[in-house]
């Protein structure tokens, strides 16, 4: 088998994987929010459906597949339909370029436990994270409802207010290690995590990154008390399911680039390994639910101050002090 035709067929496997893992954790997840969420309100959750409750997610989907999904009447068909498998692309799109785990050796070949080794990996991730947005906001606007219309505003606003204190936490990250690519990240963890020197920034990442994903108490572009469902009260069976599906796909992945960027990635005191990696990003999962399942939503125009006034200062204040810090260990200050 030539080199080229090997490459194809890896790359090949590990984008059927991926996709797989990914849906696979979107469908448990939803079931370990229920779980976890109810656990701390003092319920027993999902428990009926196989043993423990094991397969609530399956009869979740089966119950959307047959659900009817009319679409609204003056809605523009092409964008209403077109903006779910938007949001769910580029939420499958940006695991591309997250290692999961050291090399593997198959063959005589070396093997990276990821799609891509992309030099500038976390500036994809980036780029293709901020696209998701369009999925919401032309779903709110195609879907010929006002208050559809409204989640959608909201959700483009609140992009653009969070979008930037992430960048800028995740900039800080790349001043320490000198790289953006993925895999040197991890390396350069090899002993100290980076959040040990970035504790700030990864606060910073973490709140941006629920408020990205529209996770309550951010979730203000669906606020059910104030918008019906926000972009997604036109939409039914399947064509909820993506959206739902996208916004649960987007919580792991933000979770896994915190594992990466912060925590390590697939390194771990004993060996090195996925064990490590899926623990971590378990562990910053269950902290999502925990913000769930305890503290109330925002009033919005709160949630765009604490964006721009406090969030983006803080940023900007931890990206001048990590380069001062940079400066002084290579001696140029």
């Amino acid at each position: 088998m030539s080199e080229l035709v090997f490459q194809i067929v890896v790359a090949g496997v590990k984008s059927l994987i991926i996709i797989f893992a990914l849906l696979t954790g979107f469908a448990y997840m939803t079931l370990f929010e229920r779980k976890v969420a109810a656990r701390i309100q003092i319920r027993y959750g999902p428990n009926r459906v196989g043993p423990f409750g094991l397969l609530q997610p399956l009869a979740d989907g089966i119950k959307l597949f047959f659900k009817e999904s009319p679409t609204p009447r003056g809605a523009d068909r092409f964008v209403y339909l077109a903006a779910p498998c938007i949001s769910a692309t580029v939420a499958l799109a940006a695991f591309a370029v997250i290692p999961i785990g050291p090399p593997i050796e198959i063959g005589g070949r070396q093997i990276g436990m990821y799609l891509s080794d992309a030099s500038i990996g976390i500036l994809y991730v980036l780029a293709v994270g901020s696209l998701g947005v369009y999925g919401i906001t032309l779903a709110g606007w195609a879907s010929n409802n006002k208050y559809s219309l409204l989640g959608g505003v909201r959700a483009s606003a609140q992009m653009i207010s969070y979008e930037l204190s992430l960048g800028l936490s995740v900039l800080a990250v790349i001043l320490v290690v000198g790289s953006p690519n993925m895999t040197k990240i991890v390396e350069f963890q090899g002993v100290v995590p980076l959040l040990l020197l970035q504790p700030l920034g990864f606060l910073l990442y973490l709140i941006s990154g629920i408020a990205e994903t529209n996770r309550a108490h951010f979730d203000l572009p669906e606020a059910e008390s104030e918008l019906v469902a926000g972009y997604h009260t036109e939409y039914s069976g399947m064509r909820f399911a993506l959206f739902f599906m996208a916004e649960y796909i987007n919580m792991i992945t933000v979770s896994a680039i915190a594992t990466t960027l912060y925590l390590g990635g697939y390194k771990g005191p004993i060996a090195d390994g996925p064990w490590w990696f899926l623990l971590k990003v378990l562990a910053l999962l269950f902290v999502y639910v925990w913000v769930r399942a305890t503290l109330p939503r925002m009033r919005y125009d709160r949630l765009m101050n604490f964006g721009w006034r406090v969030l983006l200062p803080v940023s900007l204040l931890n990206v001048f002090l990590t380069a001062i810090g940079v400066l002084i260990i290579e001696g140029r200050v």
